[in-house]
């Protein structure tokens, strides 16, 4: 099992609100209307800007799961399976090549502030480690620097 930790990001919002997105998938539908906005955009590679974009706009949410077409490795669904109030949603692999855990923990560092980090666990074998883990390594700071930039009011 291969580990791998966002470094903590700072957000300015209370954590309850960054719980309460968070932990009802539906509310994450609106990272398909930020990828258009143009301060993400430009954070964004050129050169991969096409293929994000059709990456999110693939993504299907609801409730308790997001899904996405990941092209040849057919359709990836994560569902949530733990949620603790304020503290941690937990999430797994239901179908994907390789099976993996997820998880999101925040904590208030004051009354309008909140930190989070993200961390994730595949079924990795040695080959596929060597292959993927700087990839996913990258793969979950970016995705926890997205997190970190959403509205949660």
């Amino acid at each position: 099992m291969a580990k791998y930790e966002s470094s903590v990001k700072q957000i300015n919002y209370p954590v309850d609100s960054v719980y309460a997105k968070i932990s009802d998938l539906n509310n994450l539908s609106i990272i398909k209307d930020r990828i258009n906005d143009p301060l993400i955009a430009q954070q964004i590679p050129a050169d991969k800007k096409g293929q994000i974009e059709d990456v999110i706009n693939k993504l299907e949410f609801t409730a308790d799961s997001v899904t996405c077409d990941a092209g040849m490795a057919g359709k990836i669904e994560v569902r949530v399976v733990e949620r603790e109030e304020n503290k941690c949603v937990k999430f797994e692999s239901v179908t994907s090549p390789i099976g993996f855990k997820f998880w999101v923990q925040t904590l208030p560092t004051s009354v309008t502030t909140s930190k989070m980090k993200l961390t994730l666990e595949a079924d990795l074998n040695f080959f596929m480690k060597q292959m993927f883990d700087k990839h996913l390594r990258e793969g979950i700071e970016k995705l926890a620097d997205m997190l970190a930039m959403i509205p949660y009011n």
